[in-house]
């Protein structure tokens, strides 16, 4: 009892009696500070309830210590006060028998709720079972645990919200599971209100090691319908979109240019061509089911498409969406019944979305995804109502200048997967670009990583199976404006060709080459040289895919080299670039001084590709450049028209190809399509597996030709015409 009596005072030891007066009244002021400790008559209690112990260790022990007194409490409060409950759920649906069965990220899972404190787990029934009781110091298996009353209302709130979604989506899941649990921002998501766990299923368990890249989908051989070679990266590739299309997630094949990203969304379209006539085959899938797929992309890449789908697909069936004669409405969606592929432009999505929203597409692929980068121009946003039972982006830099890039790009791959832009922009976007915090860089990486596949030319894994040298050919159509001044040309040109003599024809035949290669390099090359440079924009497909192809070479911190046979083609070209990218672009000609070519070419040779006063862009003439140089910074090359003498052309290709360069080289033809410069493209080539002499030096051969093969030769083919 307390304070102690006369004789119980007597009773102590002689020493601690001159201190009994100061502890009567130290334990006074207690009772004054925590009231509940007094018991009748004003006397220190002896036992408390639980939760008066409770209360005693989370806030009168504070209270005593901060009056200056010692409060010895247990060894064990110290561990338990840390606690703080952990909700767990432990996934019990199999969700079917595979992946395959999977349906998007609103997949509903079934699972038990598990509560965890400390190393105690607790059944959802013995916590509401604690919970009735309403106390908040337990004994559990003989460890003390705290409820606090806070940490507990938190974890029936977060109950409550999920059960009303009647279980955890898959995205929820996905996440959970990414990130681990989280704390704080409760004005977001529930499960990032306080700590929260998931347990996988031994299924999902495979699932997320697939999509983590930890673990290799199937690999799945390309069709017999398919006329090609594919490297093994390639069909790595194409398995994992097949893989995510079992799971109803869209992705995105983020490869370095150069890599092949468009003869892997082909092989992809010819399985898909496989799967249905083997389920109509088996009786699973009626003909008239058959849905096509969408495929949007820049104007300046769909003769490319066009192209590539002839070369390594001939059996898909492929409507071109475009030019003023496009079919629209009822005729439109006739169309799409009897192809494999639609094939459109970004600048359709919009003006044409109430056809393309008419239909529910078999999947949907954006190339050069980046164009739906600012997430609410009347284009994103039309894209984003299109419905597709897949969605594909296929884009070399998934990110160009801020982090809100790629949200929009993950907003159309997979809605929702990354919250609104506003919550996304308020968990990461403002403090990465603020301080580029490490912590937050790598939970976006997490987050994006199962739905972004990314293989890099420095791989070592890649660059084994890349040849040294890779040539490739980017195809290109003509604007209407372009068309028109083409076509004009050659009907002055045969008007007067039967009327010359046999010198005079070969003059004009000569000149009208020159004429018409740089009609399609720009149809303002024919006009004031001047002149065309001020109103280069929106004129020409070749000049707006060169300027798409060095961004993002120059993402990668790559540099290029841009051969032109024409002085005028490069001043235009010098100022597009410099324009576009806001730094002067070095131009060798015949007319630079020797000085000033030696300064050229040295400034490029030894700045680093990030310099900020290296475009690393060198524009050259082919005749003035393309010999006894060495300029191995550059590992891409651009043919930005062609010579028609494949010789020349190496000879200029090998100023980035030759002793000293120790990166994968690889050279870019640019080729027009319906054009003069495609029908030599096609003589050259098979006038190559035959001897190269044939061409000769230079394109005098073709002067020698009869006025019917030039006719068929110079003739414009209106089907590649924008």
């Amino acid at each position: 009892a307390w304070p102690p009596t006369d004789a119980a005072a007597s009773a102590l030891p002689e020493a601690w009696r001159p201190h009994i007066g100061r502890a009567v009244r130290d334990a006074s002021k207690w009772t004054r500070m925590v009231p509940w400790l007094a018991a009748e008559g004003q006397t220190l209690r002896s036992t408390l309830t639980p939760d008066e112990a409770w209360e005693l260790l989370s806030q009168g022990s504070l209270r005593l210590m901060e009056a200056g007194y010692s409060v010895f409490l247990p060894a064990w409060w110290d561990r338990i006060r840390k606690w703080r409950p952990r909700l767990k759920a432990k996934i019990k649906s199999s969700v079917g028998s595979g992946p395959q069965s999977m349906l998007g990220l609103n997949q509903l899972m079934q699972f038990d709720w598990k509560i965890a404190l400390g190393d105690l787990e607790l059944t959802e029934d013995e916590f509401r079972e604690l919970l009735a009781q309403n106390r908040k110091l337990v004994q559990i298996n003989g460890q003390w645990v705290q409820l606090d009353p806070v940490h507990l209302a938190q974890l029936q709130q977060v109950m409550n919200q999920v059960q009303k979604k009647q279980g955890l989506s898959l995205r929820d899941v996905l996440e959970l599971h990414l990130l681990g649990s989280s704390e704080g921002e409760e004005d977001l998501d529930f499960h990032r209100s306080l700590n929260m766990e998931v347990e996988l299923n031994e299924q999902l368990q495979e699932l997320v090691d697939l999509l983590n890249h930890t673990k290799r989908p199937p690999l799945q051989e390309p069709p017999l319908s398919f006329r090609g070679t594919l490297r093994p990266y390639q069909i790595e590739g194409i398995s994992w979109l097949l893989f995510l299309r079992q799971c109803g997630l869209g992705g995105c094949l983020a490869d370095d240019m150069g890599l092949g990203k468009t003869i892997q969304m082909i092989t992809y379209l010819l399985h898909l061509r496989e799967q249905r006539i083997a389920a109509e085959a088996n009786g699973h899938a009626p003909a008239a089911a058959t849905t096509p797929t969408l495929l949007i992309c820049p104007t300046s890449v769909l003769g490319n498409w066009q192209k590539e789908l002839q070369r390594f697909a001939p059996d898909l069936r492929v409507h071109l969406h475009y030019g003023p004669n496009r079919a629209k409405g009822d005729a439109f969606m006739e169309a799409c019944l009897d192809c494999d592929i639609v094939l459109t432009t970004y600048t359709l999505s919009h003006l044409d979305e109430t056809e393309l929203a008419a239909i529910e597409w078999e999947s949907i692929c954006l190339d050069e995804a980046q164009n739906i980068k600012n997430a609410y121009t009347k284009q994103a946003s039309s894209i984003r109502t299109l419905q597709g039972r897949h969605r594909i982006a296929l884009t070399g830099t998934p990110i160009e200048n801020r982090l809100t890039e790629l949200w929009s790009i993950f907003d159309f791959l997979n809605p929702g997967y990354l919250g609104t832009l506003r919550e996304f922009t308020h968990r990461y976007v403002n403090a990465i670009e603020r301080t580029q915090d490490a912590e937050l860089i790598a939970k976006v990486q997490r987050l994006i990583r199962p739905f972004l596949l990314r293989r890099v030319k420095k791989d070592p894994s890649i660059q084994l199976d890349l040849p040294d040298k890779y040539e490739y050919k980017s195809y290109v159509s003509l604007t209407t404006e372009q068309a028109s001044v083409y076509e004009n040309y050659i009907r002055d040109m045969f008007e007067r060709l039967d009327k010359l003599t046999a010198m005079e024809r070969r003059g004009l035949i000569l000149a009208a080459l020159t004429k018409l290669k740089q009609i399609c390099n720009h149809p303002g090359l024919i006009e004031s040289g001047k002149a065309a440079r001020l109103s280069w924009r929106h004129r020409s497909n070749k000049v707006e895919r060169l300027i798409e192809m060095v961004h993002e070479l120059r993402q990668e911190g790559d540099k290029c080299l841009i051969f032109t046979q024409f002085v005028e083609t490069g001043y235009l070209l010098q100022q597009a670039l410099g324009e576009e990218f806001g730094r002067p672009i070095p131009f060798l000609h015949g007319g630079t001084a020797k000085a000033d070519r030696d300064r050229m070419i040295e400034a490029f040779q030894e700045s680093e590709a990030d310099h900020p006063d290296d475009a690393g862009i060198f524009l050259l003439s082919l005749k003035a450049g393309g010999t006894g140089l060495n300029l191995t910074a550059a590992n891409h090359v651009f043919h930005f028209d062609r010579w028609w003498n494949p010789a020349v052309e190496n000879q200029a290709t090998d100023r980035a190809f030759r002793i000293g360069q120790t990166r994968h080289v690889q050279v870019h033809k640019f080729v027009t399509l319906g054009t003069l410069e495609e029908r030599i493209d096609e003589m050259i080539d098979k006038k190559l597996g035959l001897s190269q002499q044939i061409v000769g030096t230079g394109e005098q051969w073709i002067t020698e030709l009869s006025t019917d093969d030039l006719k068929e030769l110079f003739a414009l083919r209106s089907e590649w015409v924008d």
